[in-house]
């Protein structure tokens, strides 16, 4: 995945929490699928959000952006800069 495919993905999940705290609060789903279902986006979004970075880093240092990889949720996750 390149940066501009990796940002229209965030872009679409985000775009997907929107429509799930929407759905929400018009009583489409309940509170507990609201929560499941967010806690894969927002899983999903650090894996993206630390593809990028990986991307930018290599790119900034000289190296091939094509050789970042997804790294595992579990690695990713609650990532702070």
């Amino acid at each position: 995945m390149d940066q501009e495919q990796i940002l229209a993905r965030i872009t679409a999940m985000v775009d997907d929490e929107r429509r799930l705290r929407d759905a929400l609060a018009s009583g489409e789903i309940d509170s507990a699928t609201e929560q499941q279902r967010l806690g894969q986006l927002e899983r999903d979004l650090d894996q993206c959000w630390d593809l990028l970075r990986q991307r930018r880093a290599k790119s900034e240092f000289g190296e091939d952006p094509d050789e970042a990889r997804v790294r595992p949720a579990s690695q990713v996750e609650n990532y702070r800069n």
